[in-house]
């Protein structure tokens, strides 16, 4: 599923560059779409139904659309997951577009893991270094761990960077038996 969601993902960031669109523009009808699609249960089950034809679903999508002023390239997005029935998957689709968006303005995302709250200066100290790790720009979200008993341990992507204090004793005890 995630190959596909990402297949839809690429190609609407393909649709907003050829079109010269805002990004925030299109982020924010995105997030509005999003919330509305969350407040309204009796709208969720109408557009995700099966017996509802995929036409009625459009039409439904228009009215809507009337009162958010979508784009005609999101509500066109939103049709075609209508048309080959992934209007379930919308907030996965609009989370992988943001990701590829960042990707492709050279954003890379990190995890970063701490056994301690980090005060604000600490902080930009480990982006600025999770940065150079990953050759660009980084946008981290901090998680505490107090298992890790110090340092830290910074993912970005698929690979792990591991500072902590934990780490280094697994380390250490793995160069000891093996030594």
């Amino acid at each position: 599923m995630a190959a596909l969601v990402s297949r839809y993902a690429r190609a609407f960031a393909d649709v907003v560059s050829a079109a010269g669109l805002h990004a925030a523009t299109i982020e924010a009808q995105m997030n509005d779409f999003q919330a509305t699609w969350e407040a309204s249960a009796e709208l969720r089950s109408l557009l995700v139904n099966p017996a509802v034809a995929a036409t009625r679903k459009i039409e439904i999508l228009d009215q809507l659309n009337t009162r958010m002023g979508l784009a005609k390239e999101l509500r066109n997005l939103l049709a075609v997951l209508i048309r080959n029935d992934r209007i379930a998957q919308t907030g996965e689709v609009f989370e992988a577009y943001r990701r590829e968006q960042q990707e492709r303005m050279g954003i890379r995302q990190a995890e970063v893991t701490t056994a301690r709250a980090l005060d604000e200066n600490d902080r930009e100290a480990l982006v600025a270094g999770a940065g150079k790790l990953a050759g660009g720009r980084v946008e981290a979200t901090f998680k505490l761990d107090p298992s890790i008993l110090g340092g830290a341990v910074v993912r970005i992507g698929s690979t792990v960077y591991d500072g902590s204090v934990r780490g280094r004793l697994e380390r250490l005890k793995e160069a000891l038996v093996s030594g």
